[in-house]
Protein backbone atom coordinates (compact mmCIF):
# COMPACT_ATOMS: atom_id res chain seq x y z
CA UNK A 1 0.00 0.00 0.00
CA UNK A 2 2.96 2.09 0.74
CA UNK A 3 4.22 1.83 -2.84
CA UNK A 4 0.75 3.16 -4.51
CA UNK A 5 0.88 6.28 -2.29
CA UNK A 6 4.45 6.97 -2.74
CA UNK A 7 4.34 6.68 -6.24
CA UNK A 8 7.26 4.01 -6.59
CA UNK A 9 4.96 1.09 -8.03
CA UNK A 10 2.38 2.74 -10.47
CA UNK A 11 -1.65 2.21 -10.96
CA UNK A 12 -2.02 2.25 -14.31
CA UNK A 13 -0.34 -0.87 -15.51
CA UNK A 14 -3.33 -2.59 -13.54
CA UNK A 15 -6.02 -0.27 -15.01
CA UNK A 16 -4.73 -0.56 -18.39
CA UNK A 17 -6.48 -4.23 -18.47
CA UNK A 18 -9.90 -3.38 -17.66
CA UNK A 19 -9.94 0.06 -20.06
CA UNK A 20 -8.84 -2.63 -22.82
CA UNK A 21 -11.74 -4.68 -21.99
CA UNK A 22 -14.16 -1.75 -21.60
CA UNK A 23 -12.76 0.03 -24.90
CA UNK A 24 -12.90 -3.78 -26.45
CA UNK A 25 -16.89 -3.61 -25.10
CA UNK A 26 -17.72 -0.23 -26.40
CA UNK A 27 -15.84 -1.23 -29.55
CA UNK A 28 -18.37 -4.15 -30.15
CA UNK A 29 -21.44 -2.38 -29.02
CA UNK A 30 -21.01 0.35 -31.70
CA UNK A 31 -20.33 -1.91 -34.36
CA UNK A 32 -23.54 -4.32 -33.83
CA UNK A 33 -25.42 -0.89 -33.39
CA UNK A 34 -24.24 0.53 -36.59
CA UNK A 35 -24.73 -3.03 -38.27
CA UNK A 36 -28.12 -3.07 -36.93
CA UNK A 37 -29.05 0.35 -37.97
CA UNK A 38 -27.74 -0.41 -41.28
CA UNK A 39 -29.03 -3.32 -41.76
CA UNK A 40 -32.59 -1.59 -40.86
CA UNK A 41 -31.90 0.90 -44.21
CA UNK A 42 -30.63 -1.59 -46.09
CA UNK A 43 -27.18 0.14 -46.56
CA UNK A 44 -24.05 -1.71 -47.45
CA UNK A 45 -21.77 0.99 -46.44
CA UNK A 46 -23.17 0.87 -42.97
CA UNK A 47 -22.62 -2.77 -43.01
CA UNK A 48 -18.68 -2.39 -43.56
CA UNK A 49 -18.24 0.68 -41.50
CA UNK A 50 -19.70 -1.88 -38.89
CA UNK A 51 -17.78 -4.63 -39.64
CA UNK A 52 -14.64 -2.23 -39.70
CA UNK A 53 -15.45 -1.20 -36.03
CA UNK A 54 -15.80 -4.62 -35.16
CA UNK A 55 -12.67 -5.56 -36.23
CA UNK A 56 -9.90 -2.77 -36.33
CA UNK A 57 -11.74 -1.09 -33.27
CA UNK A 58 -10.33 -3.58 -30.60
CA UNK A 59 -6.94 -3.44 -32.25
CA UNK A 60 -6.49 0.33 -32.22
CA UNK A 61 -7.69 -0.03 -28.44
CA UNK A 62 -5.01 -2.54 -27.89
CA UNK A 63 -2.45 -0.71 -29.62
CA UNK A 64 -3.03 2.69 -27.56
CA UNK A 65 -2.95 0.31 -24.39
CA UNK A 66 0.44 -0.86 -25.31
CA UNK A 67 1.62 2.70 -26.44
CA UNK A 68 1.08 3.83 -22.99
CA UNK A 69 2.09 0.62 -21.31
CA UNK A 70 5.78 1.65 -22.86
CA UNK A 71 5.65 4.59 -21.67
CA UNK A 72 5.61 2.89 -18.32
CA UNK A 73 8.30 0.48 -19.39
CA UNK A 74 11.05 2.74 -20.55
CA UNK A 75 9.90 5.06 -16.99
CA UNK A 76 11.01 1.66 -15.19
CA UNK A 77 14.13 1.44 -17.12
CA UNK A 78 15.19 4.50 -16.70
CA UNK A 79 14.38 4.30 -13.10
CA UNK A 80 16.42 1.30 -13.11
CA UNK A 81 19.68 2.77 -14.57
CA UNK A 82 19.20 6.22 -12.20
CA UNK A 83 19.38 4.01 -9.26
CA UNK A 84 23.00 2.98 -8.02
Amino acid sequence: MFEFLSFRKFFTPMAMQILFWIGVGICAVEGIAIIATAGRFSSALGIINGLLVLIVGPIAVRVLCELIMAVFGIHESLQGTREP
